[in-house]
């Protein structure tokens, strides 16, 4: 008899140890997809909310002026290198930005803060978070008009609402204070306190002349992608392109350290769960398999007093292991697509617990809880579990190749 149909026939002479064990693999399953496939999901869509709230996904800035803005810090040839940018296939926009520090004073009050000009052409709610979280008025719609679009805590500070003047004040190309006034058209809110406290939207062109800048100079370029994880890849073949020699090519990484230390912490806890939840297991199926093992002492010993090799003996306590994982990784399968499809197309609503304004590390969240896989995810997943399966059959087998004939004949 073949060793592999030997192996099949032993698994079922317990059945309900085999399922049971089984059942711990489909489970095992179940959690690295759950955990995993928030991680995906929660991360991607974090760095994405950073990267629409003004940086991108890849930044093209002025040497130096990711680690210390300024004013008289500027890019140049801006046409130039966006039309580089969108000749990429990964590239999904390309929108050029001032951002300065400014003081907002009205005839209430005066407040520090930051402003960042736009072109209302360029911007969607795909690249600029700030559309999406207008609750008053309208987002600016001309390039050199005169409006302004605050931040919700910002508007009370200054006892401001649509239609009212406010002067910014900042320093220009130049390094000299300027002052412009501008009028209130739209307000938002994000949920982040320091964003809706502190932040404005001004028009390209009117910062532009209220700077000094030309026409084709701006403090960044901010390039979103079709996928995050794509962005080291992105920003190192830049770099090498002569076009961006004179440039500081940035990953979302560098603009954002805190979002990135955050996200760091948050997924090697996710990683040391995932480890305790393997732990637990490989205990299961060694226990299983070491049981099964030391149940048939002497059955070993009689099937190598007739012939059979420790090698042979080895490789059928590992036949076991493997189809014990099989199964199990196929009930896993069973179990976990319902469960995956129900998270990721409806999710659980956690609102109740954390309100609609939850943020980390100064990115708004969903507080809808939803998974998603992508596809290395997936291979892990299954390759990790099939392989801690074999492994932690690996010491029974070894133990059954280890066993004297003549003593385990004595055996009872």
């Amino acid at each position: 008899m073949k060793l592999n149909t030997l192996a099949w026939r032993n698994l079922w002479r317990h059945k309900r140890r085999t399922l049971i064990t089984a059942s711990s693999i489909a489970f095992g399953v179940l959690l690295a997809v759950t955990f995993t496939g928030a991680g995906d999901y929660f991360y991607t869509r974090m760095i994405d909310a950073g990267a629409k709230m003004g940086m991108g996904h890849i930044t093209i800035a002025a040497p130096d002026y990711n680690r210390a803005p300024s004013s008289k810090k500027f890019l140049g040839d801006v046409q130039q290198l966006q039309t580089a940018l969108l000749e990429n296939p990964q590239v999904v926009s390309v929108v050029a930005r001032i951002q300065s520090q400014a003081m907002f004073a009205s005839a209430a009050k005066s407040v520090g803060g930051t402003f960042i000009a736009i072109n209302p052409a360029h911007e969607t709610s795909q690249n600029n978070l700030f559309i999406q979280s207008l609750i008053e008025g309208d987002m600016l719609e001309d390039i050199s008009g005169k409006g302004i679009v605050i931040g919700a805590d910002l508007a009370r500070k200054l006892k401001v609402s649509l239609g009212k003047k406010l002067v910014y004040t900042t320093t220009d190309a130049q390094g000299e204070i300027v002052s412009a006034i501008a009028r209130v058209k739209g307000i938002f809110r994000t949920g982040i306190s320091e964003v809706d406290g502190g932040l404005a939207l001004l028009p390209l062109s009117s910062a532009q002349k209220v700077l000094g800048y030309q026409a084709d100079e701006v403090s960044f370029i901010a390039v979103n992608l079709k996928d995050q994880r794509s962005s080291h890849l992105l920003r190192d073949s830049l770099q090498a392109q002569a076009t961006f020699s004179e440039a500081e090519v940035l990953n979302w990484q560098q603009t954002q350290p805190d979002l990135a230390g955050m996200i760091a912490v948050d997924k090697s806890s996710n990683h040391i769960s995932q480890l305790l939840i393997a732990l637990l297991i490989s205990a299961g199926i060694l226990n299983t398999m070491l049981m099964s093992v030391l149940e048939r002492v002497r059955e070993f010993g009689v099937m190598m007093a007739l012939g059979m090799s420790p090698r042979n003996l080895f490789g059928l306590v590992m036949l076991e292991s493997f189809w014990l994982a099989v199964i199990g990784l196929i009930i896993g399968v069973i179990i976990t697509i319902p469960w995956y499809w129900f998270m990721t197309e409806t999710g659980l609503d956690l609102s109740g617990a954390y309100g609609n304004d939850f943020s980390f590390g100064g990115v708004l969240i969903d507080p809808v809880f939803k998974i998603r896989l992508f596809k290395e995810s997936i291979i892990a997943i299954l390759i990790g579990l099939f392989s801690l399966a074999l492994l932690s059959g690996a010491y029974p087998a070894w133990r059954a190749g280890r066993i004297p004939p003549v003593e385990s004949l004595k055996a009872l």
